[in-house]
């Protein structure tokens, strides 16, 4: 999965505060300004804190692969978080002004991966518990919010309002590239893989309250 051809966007960024939220308020990417809580805000807050789940999975040094895919997706990520605060246009050409958004091959570039991927990891025997090495926690624990993230597009959906429908269908693929590259990275650590025992646990006592 490459981003080979993709327009690169500088954005030069001399002030890191400006007050102009102080009242509840932010703007969205086409200057409408929305109460912070909104579902588009919100939605959009999930995909950063999911790209932050990501960073934490890089810095525990993942395999080369699996670095070189994060740091694909969280340039992916920051196409969609553009793509959900610019309300898509009724005018199929965005009238004439040069927007990012998720396009279909990125959701393909994400199948073929999830391909390649599950053919090199043994096939599931039981159901997997997030967890193992420290690079797949961070990957169990952003595939969760990237669950969320996808939900709270739907909500949006169910709203009435017009989404780029290549959002969600990427934050769902998503999710399951982020379970099989787990997988993955436990393999390449060498470290074995928590299983779902049903009933597992004392069933007798030991816990508390």
């Amino acid at each position: 999965m490459t981003d080979s051809g993709r327009d690169k966007t500088v954005v030069n960024l001399s002030r890191i505060y400006t007050g102009t939220g102080d009242a509840g308020t932010t703007r969205l990417g086409d200057g409408t300004r929305v109460a912070k809580t909104d579902l588009r805000i919100e939605a959009g807050g999930a995909v950063d804190e999911l790209n932050a789940c990501l960073g934490g999975a890089v810095a525990f040094a993942p395999s080369p692969r699996g670095r070189e895919l994060l740091e694909a997706i969280q340039n992916h990520l920051f196409d969609l978080g553009a793509d959900l605060t610019i309300p898509l246009p009724v005018d199929p050409d965005e009238k004439g002004k040069s927007r990012l958004r998720i396009e279909p091959d990125q959701v393909s570039g994400l199948e073929a991966t999830i391909d390649e991927i599950n053919e090199e990891i043994e096939p599931l025997r039981s159901f997997v518990l997030p967890g193992g090495g420290q690079v797949a926690a961070f990957l169990h624990l952003a595939r969760t919010v990237c669950r969320r993230a996808e939900r709270v597009t739907w909500a949006l959906v169910e709203r009435g309002e017009e989404i780029n429908p290549s959002v969600p269908t990427y934050l769902n693929r998503l999710s399951d590239l982020l379970f099989v590259l787990a997988r993955h990275e436990n393999r390449e650590a060498g470290v074995g893989e928590p299983l779902w025992s049903p009933g597992g646990g004392d069933r007798e006592g030991g816990g508390s309250g």
